[in-house]
């Protein structure tokens, strides 16, 4: 059965191999189970954290086994970070949505991408965005992971004279949260599979055997999907719900593109032409998951770049995926564990996380300062607005101006002026 799903024969592996490397693949990106509810239920979102928790494993199980089953790609799926918290932060609290509508803006732009994927549509846009810019963003969302990281872990606090300031670095939390740091990037650099949800749980237990913080239990009762189908379309016609859906749409659509176009290259499935053997399938059912991880209760969901380590584990069909599923299924009886994971152990993984972000900045045109100027521009607004989409809307913008004004209005194209367009009337309309 399994060989006639997967084709292993013709892929020339095994089911041993592709379950140890679903194993891999999850222990690299097993964090979001504790990370993506500790953000989207941070007090004020009105969202809880037990609701997140199940939402955040039923958008991976779900994706997870469209991708194996259907697309028969090595890729794992779960909600993807940046977008999380600008879906808490940017959005709940920068903009004043309610939780629901950020939700029906997620999915949205979950059908927009569906509509994408299985048109035409989808290679033009990847083709007229510009180089620099997706690496502008990126770099971007990483800032913004990061403030967000420093923030939670009492690194970087409000000050009324600077804006921000250092917090108490002599504090328990703030020491923990620097130990649990050193602890994802030296077991990385070891090649330690799970660097990141090891560094958490260390985190923890320290925090719990020193009394800094309590455990409520390991293993418990499965808790109430309890933001299911909380959609509201109430604001869908106005230009601030446009922009932020587009926002969520750009973000997924490029990290999708680049996440599964990378794994192509590890896999073989990139013909003597540059074509990707399976792209579509594998698309679709991205644009799928987001759709219904919004349904779930949780932000966009994503192909995560951490699948990497499972090709290297020698996975190379769906059945890795659908291993991950079935990890991320048993995960769901782990809710008291999770829920007792205290805030500063998990911000370190931000942090962590937004340094893979920065990566971006080496591959922007540093030569052409029409090219580098938006992007960094689009980068450090992120952060500085605590806003993914008011970056990408003054880096456009910039990016526009800049080109058509200096000579080179040459390099623009029909996608980037329309872009330029939407961000104008974004912050007009």
């Amino acid at each position: 059965m399994l060989e006639n799903i997967f084709k292993l024969s013709s892929n020339s592996t095994s089911v041993r191999t592709e379950i140890v490397a679903g194993f891999a693949t999850f222990l690299t990106m097993a964090y979001i189970i504790v990370v993506n509810p500790a953000i989207l239920s941070t007090e004020g979102t009105g969202m809880d954290f037990g609701g997140v928790f199940v939402a955040t494993i039923i958008a991976a199980v779900i994706g997870c086994l469209i991708m194996g089953l259907w697309a028969n790609w090595p890729i794992a799926l779960a909600p993807g970070m940046g977008l999380n918290a600008f879906f808490a932060f940017g959005v709940v609290f920068g903009m004043g949505y309610t939780y629901q509508q950020a939700l029906t803006a997620v999915f949205v732009a979950g059908l927009v991408f569906i509509l994408l994927s299985v048109t035409p549509a989808r290679q033009w846009i990847i083709n007229s965005i510009p180089r620099s810019m997706k690496f502008g963003v990126g770099a971007g969302i990483g800032l913004f992971l990061a403030i967000i990281g420093l923030k939670n872990a009492g690194v970087v606090v409000d000050n009324p004279a600077t804006l921000v300031g250092l917090g108490d670095v002599t504090s328990m939390p703030v020491i923990l949260a620097a130990v649990g740091f050193m602890i994802m990037a030296i077991l990385d650099k070891r090649g330690v599979t799970g660097s990141i949800i090891i560094g958490i749980l260390a985190v923890s237990v320290i925090a719990w055997v020193m009394g800094i913080s309590s455990i409520e239990g390991v293993v418990g009762s499965i808790p109430p999907a309890s933001h299911a189908f909380s959609l509201d379309f109430s604001l869908i016609a106005t230009s601030g719900f446009i922009g932020v859906a587009f926002a969520f749409l750009f973000v997924d659509f490029f990290d999708t593109a680049g996440t599964l176009t990378s794994v192509a290259n590890l896999t073989g499935k990139v013909d003597s032409e540059g074509k990707v053997d399976g792209i579509g399938k594998a698309v679709l059912a991205d644009s799928v998951a987001t759709t219904v991880g919004a349904l779930a209760g949780t932000s966009n969901t994503t192909s995560y770049i951490e699948s990497g380590a499972g090709v290297k584990e020698g996975g190379k069909t769906g059945l890795t995926a659908v291993t991950v599923a079935v990890l991320f299924a048993i995960c769901l009886f782990l809710a008291p564990l999770a829920q007792s994971i205290p805030a500063f152990a998990t911000a370190p993984a931000l942090v962590f996380v937004a340094t893979f972000f920065l990566k971006n900045l080496r591959d922007i045109e540093w030569d052409d300062v029409s090219e580098y100027a938006p992007a960094v521009l689009a980068a450090v607004l992120m952060p500085l607005t605590f806003s993914i989409a008011h970056g990408i809307a003054l880096g456009f913008i910039a990016y526009v101006v800049i080109k058509a004004l200096s000579g080179r209005h040459e390099d623009l194209n029909a996608g980037s002026i329309v872009i330029g367009i939407l961000s104008v009337l974004y912050f007009i309309a």
